[in-house]
C-alpha cells in the first residue's frame, strides 16, 4: 500500500516509514501539494493510487461517500484522532509504530 500523510503530520513520520521500505510521503515534503484544497489533494492521491492519512473526517468522508455512491474505487482513507493520538514531537514514534503495523497487515494496494 502507498500512503500520503496530510499536511498536519510531521515529515519525520514519512521518513521513518520510508526507512522501513514503505512508499510514503508527507504533504509537508511536497511544496506543490501544500496549496491544494482538500478535494484537490484527494484527487491527487487517488491518481497516485495512495491511501491518505488525515484527522479531517468532516472534509474527507464526503469524498469517500461520493466515490461509493458513484460506484468508483478509491485507494483508502486512514483517520487518526487528536484524542487518542495527538500530533506532536512526542508522538512521532507512536505514529510510526501504529502505521507500520497497519501497513504490514495491509501490503496490497487493494487492502483499503
Amino acid at each position: 500500500m502507498r500512503l500520503c500523510l496530510d499536511e498536519h503530520y510531521s515529515s519525520k513520520i514519512a521518513e521513518e516509514l520510508r526507512a522501513r521500505e514503505y512508499d510514503v510521503y508527507a504533504v509537508s515534503e511536497r511544496p506543490e501539494l501544500r496549496t491544494l484544497s482538500d478535494r484537490e489533494l484527494w484527487l491527487h492521491v487517488q491518481s497516485e493510487q495512495r491511501a491518505l492519512l488525515s484527522e479531517n473526517v468532516a472534509d474527507f468522508m464526503p469524498f469517500v461517500h461520493e466515490a461509493a455512491a458513484a460506484g468508483e474505487d478509491h485507494w483508502g482513507m486512514i483517520f487518526s484522532s487528536s484524542r487518542s493520538m495527538p500530533r506532536g514531537a512526542g508522538t512521532i514514534g507512536l505514529f510510526v509504530e501504529r502505521l507500520d503495523e497497519l501497513l504490514t497487515k495491509n501490503r496490497n494496494e487493494e487492502d483499503f
